[in-house]
């Protein structure tokens, strides 16, 4: 279920994050308000012609005082080493200036195809202008603009052509699932751990990005590959000092798989990354499990366990449907515990309902609770259907989606989730017009 991936990169004021927008559109933050998500508008998915993908914005890492043109080159490797395809942008205002060879120059080195897109040409004679950046050597380059989405069509269908070839890889049933989380919350450990205890190893097999590792494995008689989130493999100040580079890392490894754990420390609490990386976890879809890490370090009371996930349920509100489980990577205190719920988690992802048993349990909840009034207009629901899983999705179709308020909708989501279990799976309702 891997997804290629797309950086935008180019020096500086050539409109890269106006045509990331442009591109990702209102699919950057999809719980913008619900509260303890944090945006990162680094990294967002984008969708043409039915082909789904991941867009690096490098304009938006954060090199800090770094020189002008070092932090051009050190923007430029973070894409070669994470990117399927690269969009190089430039402006035909400007011409080709001595930053744009430095980025082609790095860019040449790199075993990945390069689209050039040239930018801010919004008008007729503007796109004229374009021949002399085939001197950069990316062959035909595509004028376009950003602000006003000229051209975007023509150069993602160049992006399209350019992706990977999967037509040969072989499917794979086994349970994707990944451990994402902050530094030092003991992801590592957790990973040598399972491992330790679950032996059977059937192959490692190369990830999406480079020297990434997946790892298959069997664990009362199922196949699981572990997805790759050593994260920061390479050393120097870029890669150590970029917290938004780390999170993209996770990022990457939550799109590739079908359950994620979220690893917490118990010695140093919740803080505000861990919110950053959940909350992308739950707008990607995933099934999640909390894990708690390190709970043997822990002085206890009969009262620790119970505060402590109080703690973080207050903290994680729109993640009430994911299971906690307190472990040690050191002692390895309920590891044993962690196949059976990713295989849970993974089933009720992955879960489909029958249209009629959905049906009766919307109209018996619209029977318990009227549906709202809004200035004499009722919401009236019609009808329910499953359309999708991974994420479970369901669409009901109203006489006028507006009168669906958040409450009801969240009253008929609790309602489902009475009926059908549904742990540590997110769960979609859209309301659509029936004509």
């Amino acid at each position: 279920m891997s997804m290629p991936t797309v950086a935008i990169v180019g020096r500086p004021n050539v409109g890269k994050s106006t045509i990331f927008n442009r591109i990702a559109g209102d699919r950057i933050s999809i719980v913008e308000d619900t509260p303890g998500v944090t945006r990162d508008r680094i990294y967002a998915h984008g969708e043409w012609l039915g082909n789904t993908f991941s867009m690096i914005d490098t304009g938006g890492i954060d090199m800090g005082d770094e020189p002008f043109l070092k932090q051009i080159t050190q923007q430029a490797e973070v894409a070669i080493d994470e990117a399927d395809v690269i969009v190089f942008v430039v402006s035909v205002k400007e011409g080709i200036t001595d930053a744009d060879d430095r980025v082609a120059k790095i860019l040449y080195r790199a075993d990945k195809p390069v689209v050039l897109a040239v930018n801010k040409a919004d008008n007729p004679e503007l796109r004229q202008d374009i021949y002399d950046f085939y001197s950069l050597g990316f062959g035909d380059p595509y004028p376009i603009s950003g602000a006003h989405g000229l051209g975007l069509g023509d150069l993602l269908d160049a992006v399209i052509k350019a992706f990977p070839d999967k037509s040969g890889q072989v499917d794979d049933d086994s349970i994707r699932f990944s451990l994402i989380g902050r530094p030092n919350v003991g992801k590592s450990s957790l990973v040598n751990a399972l491992l330790g205890e679950n032996r059977v190893i059937v192959s490692e097999v190369a990830g999406t990005t480079r020297d990434a590792i997946d790892t298959k494995f069997v664990a009362d008689s199922t196949e699981f590959t572990m997805v790759d989130t050593a994260g920061i493999r390479k050393r120097g100040k870029v890669y150590e000092n970029t917290e938004r580079y780390s999170v993209m890392r996770a990022m990457k490894a939550i799109d590739n798989s079908d359950v994620v754990l979220f690893v917490l420390n118990a010695e140093e609490g919740i803080r505000e990354q861990d919110k950053r990386v959940a909350g992308y976890a739950h707008e990607a879809g995933r099934g999640i499990i909390i894990v708690v890490n390190k709970w043997d370090t822990l002085k206890k009371n009969n009262q620790t366990l119970h505060d402590f996930e109080v703690h973080v349920r207050e903290e994680f509100q729109y993640l009430a449907y994911a299971p906690i489980v307190f472990v040690s990577a050191k002692t390895h205190q309920r590891l044993s515990e962690l196949p059976a719920m990713i295989k849970t988690v993974a089933g009720n992802h992955a879960k489909r309902i029958q249209s009629s048993t959905l049906n009766e349990v919307i109209m018996d909840a619209i029977a318990m609770n009227p549906t709202p009034n809004d200035n004499g207009r009722r919401l009236r629901v019609y009808y329910a259907t499953q359309v999708a899983i991974q994420p479970p999705t369901f669409v009901l179709f109203v006489n006028d989606p507006d009168l669906m308020h958040f409450s009801y909708e969240r009253y008929l989501e609790n309602q489902i989730r009475e009926h059908f279990d549904f742990t540590g799976t997110p769960i979609h309702l859209i309301e659509r017009h029936r004509k």
